[in-house]
């Protein structure tokens, strides 16, 4: 084992026991983590550190965060991690998980990576995978379009070579905080005349250049996450070409793959939380509350209690669930479709412990009192439970609708076979099109 860098969180290499890595983390939270923080997250775990710290103060931190190598623990030093084994980084998880130190590049962690460690170059590997672990460069993903959502392999966004560079022309859809990109993961027709799997390639496109606009979609709350982004003359050098021109959506896979896992509540390390809203444990408090105030429905229903017992028990399992997927994640293996189990179950679960808050909150959600004078005023004026029900409608349908992630399920989990396609095999250009 070697030490490289004293801003590390402790010896690297492969031969870092388990042991050795808890307690390396845990002089590294002791000598790093704020007094205020720890002790929170000693006394109560993740939602006493959100009562103690804000979202500035910890994005004012992360940096020394981000140069611990514990945002990826199981990768390479050269890489922005420590090169510990599977244990060793499931070790150094357990031990951070009370601090709720979530990563704050999710899309760049959890989406880019993944196809750069399965398909990119050792150059692409070291001039983009640091800067994500560290959060110096926000990445998005520029996949969906309109007309090309559930058959994301009939887009139509153009690149067209000219020299060493790629021109892109075209629009894409619900792009998550796009507004925030410095690099994209994008999906773009190469060759027409190819069908339509195979004339698709995969690109490393820089958000911040002329040629790119990029439009809000608020949502049903007020809140804009979302994004249409228009790409008129938009330019990526060829050096940023993930796999070869035509093989995107093989390369495709593994963003589509982590990005189930993301928004499925298994992320890299607990990143930002896409599924949203209040825990099944939070159920308990509103019930009891209702009985407190002498409303039907309460904890003292025996009806009442059953749903909630049965939605915590689900809610641990795919915590449980959620736990191996990360575990497999930190010990640098691939994603596979497996994925979509966890995006089924944990987006309809969450839905239904949304919709369940919401209807013990009553009245209050309905309405609450106030003046707003801003969509996003309004939004952070609604409650907790109100803000979860609304935001929870999306989970189905984000990160690859259940539909689709039901036939991922059947076709490369339990091997059914594939539906019939009348056009399988003709070039994309006669394809039709909405």
């Amino acid at each position: 084992m070697t030490e490289t860098d004293a801003s590390l969180a402790g010896p690297t290499g492969p031969d870092v026991s388990p042991a050795l890595a808890a307690e390396a983390v845990r002089a590294w939270v002791a000598a790093n983590v704020p007094a205020a923080w720890r002790e929170a997250g000693e006394r109560g775990g993740p939602r006493a550190v959100r009562a103690v710290r804000t979202r500035r103060e910890y994005r004012e931190w992360y940096p020394l965060f981000g140069a611990s190598g514990l945002v990826a623990p199981a990768w390479e030093v050269r890489y922005g991690g420590l090169g510990w084994t599977r244990a060793a980084a499931v070790a150094a998880e357990e031990v951070l998980r009370a601090y709720h130190l979530p990563r704050l590049n999710p899309l760049g962690l959890n989406l880019a990576a993944p196809a750069l460690f399965a398909h990119g170059t050792e150059e692409q590997r070291l001039r983009f995978l640091k800067p994500i672990t560290r959060a110096e460069e926000f990445w998005c993903q520029l996949f969906s379009e309109p007309g090309s959502g559930s058959d994301l392999a009939s887009l139509s966004t153009r690149a067209e070579r000219d020299g060493d560079t790629w021109i892109v022309t075209g629009q894409k859809v619900w792009t998550t905080w796009a507004d925030q990109g410095d690099f994209a993961v994008l999906l773009a027709r190469t060759d027409p005349e190819a069908p339509k799997h195979r004339g698709i390639t995969y690109f490393l496109i820089g958000m911040r250049q002329p040629g790119i606009e990029v439009r809000p979609l608020p949502h049903i709350g007020g809140e804009a996450e979302f994004f249409e982004v228009f790409l008129n003359g938009a330019r990526v050098p060829d050096s940023q070409r993930v796999g070869e021109p035509g093989a995107g959506w093989r390369v495709a896979q593994a963003t589509l793959a982590g990005e189930r896992q993301m928004v499925s509540g298994a992320g890299s390390g607990g990143g930002v939380d896409r599924v949203g809203g209040v825990s099944a444990s939070h159920l308990v408090r509103l019930a009891r509350r209702r009985t407190e105030s002498g409303l039907p429905g309460g904890w003292d229903d025996h009806a009442t209690r059953a749903r909630i017992v049965e939605l915590w028990c689900e809610e641990q399992v795919r915590t449980w669930t959620n736990r191996r997927v990360r575990a497999r994640i930190a010990g640098n293996l691939p994603p596979g479709p497996e994925s979509s189990i966890g995006k089924v179950h944990g987006t309809d679960l969450n839905q239904r412990i949304q919709e369940m808050a919401a209807n013990l909150a009553g009245e209050d959600a309905l309405a609450w009192p106030g003046s707003v004078a801003t969509p996003e005023e309004y939004w952070r004026s609604m409650p907790a439970e109100v803000r979860g029900m609304l935001r929870s409608r999306a989970n189905t349908i984000e990160g690859g609708t259940t539909e689709v992630n039901k036939n991922v399920i059947a076709e490369r989990v339990l091997g059914l076979p594939k539906d019939f396609d009348p056009y399988r095999g003709r070039p994309w250009r006669e394809l039709p099109r909405s």
